[in-house]
């Protein structure tokens, strides 16, 4: 959704509101007896909090344990959460968000202004040492780089309860997209008294208290999620959907298998399978874009290896891989090859051109690769080893392979490493690796939500790429009326100082039981709430 609409050249306060969203069950459909959903999970979810979850299985869990001030339908547009609307002042700096008095926590308290400021404040209390502490700061609220910074004490961040369903928000510089920043799961309230009574165990299945759809009855990290539906729920009339169970398989072969058996309702397809299975099954076969983009990231800094400290050798490890066969050969499921960061799928979004992408064909581009490598001093007469870490997947062992193929014959040796989730993810922030697969979903449907990645002060810049024109630019994009050229040209730094590899943008390609209706399907961040499904009866 396009919120610029409501904010550009205001001079008065502006009322913004949503309409309702609940399961849309068309009148005459037979529902069948049984409602539960089991959905595949690759990983185990390392945390349960939404201030500490970074991952993108993990926020479609607490999307459904907790609810924020806005949701996403069916077409990304925003809807109602536990905000039933909200006023912008006429500077555009400050939202009052006026909340529904009949939302509650699952033991029945009452959900109030006061629960976000406390869950925003903890966000970004050093404390909680939270990665995404930097999403404050993207969404310029008041203070949020000093209380990051351990500065200011989280009491002065730019939040506070006018009363129990009045939240004010105070933000530093106006953003047409700021109401979209709100989806995301670290900002949704968590209940003080339960958080601070029962410290890391908050939330073990059986404690956490949530203000979703569903309530967590089980939890065996790896294995399985299971919630059911919370009838404290403020919607909870409109939710047909009785039980989601998550469920952990590593071996995304045999989560066909599984859904194949029956025992899955939604899985992701294996890539190369998927024209097969849309012809074989072409009611359950699916492929639609993703705000998603897969990368290798480039360990630049310090602890990096000193051949990647060289612009010129990461080009040339970028222009060595051939993503038109990663994407048509090996995947074959709807993705497109990329050669820069933001999804070309993202609203307004156009991609500068650039050299390497627009003037040269693969030829060209091995060409350019072993000129640049022979002038750091690589080639096969003198190789360059290094080390690619991926975590465990067989989609993404295929492409590490393949590109470790393709670079090859430039002499370049890459050896692979295979790890378990939390081990890759917890190797790159401890900045343990070479060159480490690497995939980004947008927290909203805007670019900035790609771009501010890189910057130096950015919580998940894994690799240190810290460039100061770059940080400037996405710091002036945050002003300019027309953000887009600025992120045009960010763009273009990242082509040519090249601290990530882009090997492809994604598509959601799944199997999809046929029984099950109300996910989304014009969703390019596929956010989906169990509370919108149904099965319909056979």
């Amino acid at each position: 959704m396009k919120l610029s609409k409501y904010l550009t050249a205001s001079a008065l306060a502006l009322t913004v509101g949503f309409a309702a969203h609940a399961a849309d069950v068309p009148e005459g459909t037979s529902l069948a007896d049984d409602q539960t959903y089991t959905f595949w999970l690759l990983d185990a979810i390392k945390s349960m909090d939404p201030q500490i979850n970074t991952d993108v299985e993990g926020s479609d869990v607490l999307r459904n344990l907790f609810e924020g001030l806005y949701n996403e339908d069916g077409n990304g547009e925003l809807v109602p959460g536990v905000a039933l609307d909200h006023t912008v002042s006429d500077d555009g700096m400050t939202y009052t968000f006026n909340l529904r008095d009949d939302a509650q926590w699952s033991n029945g308290e009452p959900v109030t202004a006061n629960d976000f400021v406390y869950s925003w404040r903890r966000l970004a209390n050093p404390a909680t040492a939270s990665e995404y502490a930097w999403y404050m700061e993207l969404m310029q609220v008041e203070n949020a780089a000093a209380v990051i910074a351990g500065d200011m004490p989280p009491e002065e961040l730019g939040v506070r309860a006018v009363d129990d369903t009045t939240f004010e928000v105070t933000i530093t510089t106006p953003l047409p997209y700021f109401p979209q920043m709100l989806v995301h799961a670290s900002t949704f309230p968590v209940l003080e008294s339960v958080v601070e009574e029962n410290g890391d165990d908050w939330t073990d299945a059986g404690t956490l208290v949530g203000n979703g759809a569903y309530t967590l009855t089980e939890h065996t990290l790896g294995e399985r999620v299971v919630m059911e539906k919370n009838d404290t729920y403020w919607d909870a009339d409109n939710t047909v959907m009785e039980t989601l169970t998550a469920l952990t398989i590593n071996d995304i072969n045999q989560g066909l298998t599984r859904y194949l058996a029956g025992e899955l309702d939604r899985v992701d397809i294996p890539a190369g399978q998927y024209p097969r299975l849309a012809e074989q099954y072409p009611d359950q076969a699916v492929s639609t874009p993703y705000n998603c983009s897969y990368i290798y990231m480039l360990n630049v800094g310090e602890k990096g290896p000193e051949a990647l400290k060289d612009p010129n050798v990461r080009k040339a490890l970028a222009y060595g891989i051939d993503r038109d066969i990663i994407v048509e050969r090996i995947l074959q499921g709807g993705q497109r090859p990329s050669y820069n960061w933001t999804h070309w799928a993202i609203a307004d979004f156009e991609r500068p051109e650039l050299e390497w992408a627009d003037q040269m064909d693969q030829a060209a581009r091995m060409e350019a690769a072993r000129e640049l490598l022979a002038e750091a001093g690589y080639g096969p007469d003198n190789p360059l080893d290094l080390t690619l870490q991926y975590n465990t997947s067989e989609d993404h062992k295929k492409i590490a392979i393949a590109a470790s193929q393709m670079l090859k014959p430039l002499g370049v040796n890459i050896t692979l490493d295979n790890y378990e989730w939390k081990v890759h993810t917890d190797r790159m922030q401890a900045q343990d690796f070479d060159m480490a697969r690497y995939a980004w979903c947008g927290d909203y449907n805007e670019a900035s939500t790609y771009l501010d990645l890189f910057t130096s002060y950015s919580g998940h810049n894994n690799g240190e790429f810290f460039n100061d024109e770059y940080d400037q630019v996405m710091r002036d994009s945050k002003t300019a009326e027309d953000p887009q050229p600025l992120y045009q040209q960010a763009e273009e730094i990242l082509a040519e100082e090249m601290p990530i590899i882009p090997i492809y943008h994604y598509a959601n390609v799944d199997m999809i039981a046929a029984d099950i209706e109300g996910l989304p399907e014009n969703n390019v961040n596929n956010t989906w709430y169990g509370r919108n499904l149904y099965r319909v009866a056979e």
